[in-house]
């Protein structure tokens, strides 16, 4: 996996301008702060980031795949001005879940998400390299 990041452009913070890679896809629907279970445990955006990106490496294990193989990340959010303020404490959880590997990221706010509770939904993609 190869990051694509123009050197005459401003180096991006968190994410990656463009991901090039070869292998298996691995395609992560948008998961949701809720447990295994169904279960909301925080309606706190952070709490509930958390446990979507965890949501999303239990997937990714399904498939034999590891958070440094994701190479495409959307993330909706209900509300802009939450995630602004929490950005250093998404970082946080993001770094604690996710390790220091930023594939292209999007992010884009919604009016709703369809779980009246979810803060912030997040889906995947994933490339594993030939053979793994």
């Amino acid at each position: 996996m190869k990051t694509l990041n123009p050197a005459e452009w401003a180096k991006p913070k968190g994410y990656a301008n463009g991901v090039a890679a070869e292998g298996r896809f691995v395609f992560v629907a948008g998961q949701i702060g809720w447990t295994a279970e169904a279960r909301f445990e925080s309606d706190d955006l952070v709490d509930q980031t958390r446990q979507a990106l965890r949501n999303i490496v239990r997937v990714l294990a399904e498939a034999g795949a590891r958070p440094e193989h994701v190479v495409r990340m959307t993330w909706y959010v209900v509300d802009k001005k939450d995630y602004l303020a929490r950005n250093a404490d998404l970082g946080k959880v993001y770094r604690e879940i996710m390790g220091r590997h930023y594939p292209a990221m999007t992010l884009v706010q919604v009016a709703a998400l369809l779980e009246d509770r979810a803060k912030i939904e997040i889906e995947a993609t994933a490339v594993l390299p030939p053979g793994a």
